[in-house]
């Protein structure tokens, strides 16, 4: 890692399909704001994913991994490949990740903005504002289980969900300081009428730590949670929930705020032992690749969580608004025109200081 507070080492890994065109636009963003605000970026480009699987045959590579660990952020395209069995690069690449770099927050912000038609009609952009946090290592996604009498009549598959109260406790207490410095409000989601293992266990450790922080937790079923996000999501403000109900409850918050086009993420390692992941949730889109229709305001957001995440909140801010004037002005149609407009608008904001 860089050895100045305010010099960063950042990996670019492009992806696939439209990945590289969108976090080339979200990397000369970061430039811009850099410039700007008095800090340096190093990109060091790391081309990982589906080209690099056909070619090698290798997913994630050991000394691949060796050099990630030592940048300060990893800016990553989506990844993936008609041509790349289902499950390869999610696990050997994007979970492996997760489990190696011990990213155990999955940071997933909704955010209702100026000039977007989410699917619930007639909000204003305050009444949708609301940042998921998922448990990014454990439960159902952990990888335990497996496969017995396969292919027979009495085959058997199981998968179990693994949940530590040091991993519980670690996610809650981030979720719950993340609360802190937001409106206050923390909501558990699970389903502890029937998970009644997990589900205590979370509650738990969730009502200890929302006591300690000062905070009142409020608690939903999941499947009311998902009533609760379309009925009325001014209610949240911060939702703290396991792996697995974090994944299908974050696509329904990039639904509510227009689509995941917009929608950013973070893969978090909040104890800067080692970097944090910031993707696009959107898939590679093969289909558009090539054809300069990509819109790149989810990588633009997902380099700002990155900026922030790195301390540099003023530049993180840059991004933000610059999305938010591109998107209420009447977003483009193309990745040049959106690159064109953002450069605008962030170059106005220099000016304007």
């Amino acid at each position: 890692m860089t050895t100045s507070s305010r010099a960063y080492t950042i990996a670019h890994l492009p992806g696939d399909g439209i990945g590289p065109e969108v976090t080339e636009v979200a990397r000369d963003c970061v430039d811009t704001v850099a410039l700007s605000r008095g800090f340096v970026v190093e990109w060091q480009s790391c081309p990982l994913g589906a080209r690099h699987y056909l070619t090698t045959g290798e997913v994630l590579p050991g000394a691949a991994l060796d050099e990630l660990r030592k940048v300060d952020a990893i800016l990553l395209g989506a990844v993936g490949s008609p041509d790349v069995p289902p499950g390869v690069l999610e696990r050997g690449l994007l979970l492996r990740l997760r489990a190696e770099l011990d990213l155990y927050v999955n940071l997933r912000p909704s955010k209702l903005r100026p000039g977007v038609t989410g699917a619930v009609a007639g909000l204003d952009p305050g009444q949708l504002d609301f940042v998921i946090v998922r448990e990014n290592t454990e439960g159902l996604y952990a990888g335990a289980g497996g496969t017995v009498h396969r292919g027979t009549a009495f085959e058997s598959a199981t998968e179990e969900s693994l949940n530590t109260r040091a991993g519980v406790e670690r996610c809650v207490r981030y979720a719950a300081e993340l609360a802190a410095r937001r409106r206050g409000g923390l909501t558990l989601v699970h389903k502890t009428n029937v998970l009644t293992h997990a589900g205590d266990l979370w509650r738990r450790v969730a009502g200890e730590v929302a006591a300690e922080a000062g905070l009142t937790l409020e608690y939903a079923h999941v499947d009311a949670a998902c009533l609760y996000l379309v009925d009325d999501p001014g209610r949240f403000d911060v939702i703290v929930t396991d792996n697995l109900f974090g994944d299908i409850l974050s696509d329904l918050g990039a639904a509510l705020s227009g689509g995941l086009g917009v929608a950013p993420s973070g893969n978090l390692n909040p104890d800067r032992t080692g970097p944090s992941v910031f993707e696009p949730v959107h898939g590679s889109a093969p289909d558009i690749a090539g054809t300069g229709r990509a819109n790149p305001a989810g990588a633009v957001l997902s380099a700002s969580l990155m900026l922030d995440h790195l301390g540099e909140s003023q530049a993180a801010a840059d991004l933000d608004a610059a999305v938010s004037s591109v998107l209420g002005a009447g977003a483009p149609d193309t990745t040049t025109g959106w690159e064109d407009a953002l450069r605008a608008v962030l170059n106005a904001r220099v000016g304007a200081r």
